[in-house]
């Protein structure tokens, strides 16, 4: 029999029209409860319901982009009629239970606090101090585990996905102290209980949090500081706690599980670290067209069908006419220095021969975190070089899922290019892949367990990770593209060979259902994976 699980994220990114999601992370949490629903697994959500979500971005007559936050509204999330009290820096949140709708979802509930005073904490997600940042994770942790309690849910997994959600396991340990057990027992027990997914290897996006601010926020429940020290370390780190919380963790992609287990091997009493590969919803993301004529019909015109409605946007929102019968490249994700967005350009003068006699178009999207200043400056680069090459180089603003499923429609081409081997996964290339939108990719990321070669797709070269990576990977990135990719794309037989060659790769090893029955196989049942690492 199936365990029942409860799967706690700080966002999920289910559609646009409900942002409360910022996104990679919610989007992988939203295309995993839609195969969960669709698959009619034993799985229940748990989030919050943000005030005013993640930022509205949009470039100002400055060329900088600014952020706006309006309030979210949705007469898809209803109120239970459940509620919760949690304790936050003194205070007795109340929160009312929500559950969401009409998105083909498993049971998905958010937390929302009642009182306007304590409406500062679900006001914005990912926004404000680090006294904001641990009320909202103790909201979702402690107050995640009383909201499955009040709902009469009975959980056998607790799957973390992400550090944010470790809370929890505080609030499981103090609930079964509260009925007799030791610390230790306590926390034997709930081990057995805990999955728990790693994801970003950039050391930033693993949080840590100064105990002092943890015991002014209520965090450690009823737990000593010397029990939360022997969980997450001094300071506390997130990561950390969710690897000593649990019996099974995962990595994201088979490299990423490399290296996520040598970035963790110095935490004693961790679990160990497997690898469950991201995958993405395949009725979300792979246009019906495409499908339909995946193995045989009319291919072309189905994907030509695409690139005119995503051409079609652009001249809506941009006011630019781009041509459909040239070379389209997108790239569109979080700007981060580590994705290099702009590698593209470091050498202009190579691109520029391309951009100016209509061989090759660009198309690029993404925001910056509201508090990246330096991910802002590469937004701003990137809308200078659509300026620069007005009418070749594109790029959309306020990035969003309706965009994200233009592009990975509509494009002929997906380039990416992070510094490996720091891009754990990189889903919207599963997207692209699915749609036979071919994928020019450093071998980083999901890509080293999809690439063919010339077959479904290019590698950017060989997996070098030296100091100088970036002018290699430079080199490599011009060479693929001029004497492979664009003879390829003269070539309409051999283009569109390729392109289902991507599709029927793409379609299930990378497809979100196939990642939850991973889930379910290996880290959810109760004979599942192997032991914990000796202490």
């Amino acid at each position: 029999m199936q365990p029942r699980v409860a799967y706690f994220c700080m966002e999920f990114g289910l559609n646009e029209d409900l942002p409360i999601y910022a996104g990679g992370l919610g989007i992988l949490a939203g295309d995993y409860m839609k195969s969960c629903g669709d698959l009619k697994l034993p799985v229940t959500g748990i989030g919050l319901y943000w005030g005013h979500g993640y930022t509205q971005q949009r470039i100002g007559q400055d060329g900088y982009p600014y952020d706006e936050f309006p309030a979210t509204h949705s007469d898809k999330v209803v109120d239970t009629g459940k509620r919760v009290s949690v304790p936050v820096q003194g205070l007795c949140v109340t929160c009312r239970i929500l559950e969401v709708k009409g998105y083909g979802t498993a049971p998905l509930y958010l937390l929302a606090p009642i009182e306007a005073e304590h409406l500062w904490i679900t006001e914005r997600l990912y926004g404000g101090s680090a006294y904001v940042r641990v009320a909202q994770e103790i909201l979702l942790g402690i107050g995640g585990v009383r909201a499955l309690r009040a709902l009469g849910i009975d959980v056998q997994r607790y799957h973390f996905n992400e550090g944010h959600a470790v809370f929890a396991g505080v609030e499981l340990i103090r609930e079964r102290m509260k009925a007799g057990a030791s610390f230790e027992q306590a926390l034997a027990g709930v081990r057995e209980q805990i999955v728990f997914t790693t994801h970003t290897p950039v050391e930033a996006g693993n949080e840590v949090h100064p105990h002092d601010i943890l015991q002014t926020m209520n965090a450690y429940g009823t737990l000593t500081t010397a029990q939360m020290k022997q969980l997450g370390g001094d300071p506390f780190n997130m990561t950390v706690a969710g690897l000593r919380l649990s019996s099974h963790a995962n990595a994201v992609a088979q490299l990423h599980g490399e290296t996520a287990r040598a970035m963790w091997a110095g935490v004693d009493h961790a679990a160990p670290i497997v690898a469950v590969t991201n995958g993405v919803h395949a009725p979300t993301w792979q246009d019906a067209r495409v499908r339909a004529v995946a193995k045989q019909g009319d291919f072309w015109a189905a994907h030509q069908a695409c690139k005119n409605e995503l051409f079609a946007e652009i001249e809506k929102r941009n006011g630019v006419k781009l041509r459909p019968d040239v070379l389209t490249i997108g790239f569109a994700r979080r700007a981060a220095p580590y994705k290099r967005s702009d590698l593209i350009f470091r050498k202009p003068d190579r691109i520029a021969k391309y951009l100016r006699e209509g061989k090759v178009q660009l198309i690029f999207s993404g925001k910056a975190h509201p508090q990246d200043e330096l991910g802002k400056r590469i937004v701003a680069n990137l809308y200078k070089m659509a300026r620069e090459f007005s009418g070749q180089v594109v790029f959309i603003q306020n990035y969003d899922m309706h965009i994200g499923r233009l592009l990975t429609r509509g494009c002929d081409v997906w380039l990416n290019n992070p510094r490996r081997p720091l891009e754990a996964s990189g889903t919207s290339g599963m997207k692209a892949a699915m749609n036979g939108v071919l994928n020019l990719s450093v071998l980083d990321g999901w890509w080293p367990e999809g690439c063919e070669h010339g077959v479904n797709g290019w590698k950017i070269g060989d997996g070098y990770e030296g100091p100088d990576a970036d002018e290699k990977d430079l080199d490599s990135l011009y060479a693929v593209l001029e004497n492979e990719v664009m003879p390829a794309y003269a070539n309409p037989e051999k283009w569109v060979s390729m392109a289902r060659a991507s599709i029927e790769m793409s379609h299930w090893r990378f497809s979100s259902d196939r990642m939850v029955q991973d889930y379910f196989s290996q880290l959810y049942a109760p004979e599942a994976g192997v032991k914990r690492a000796a202490s």
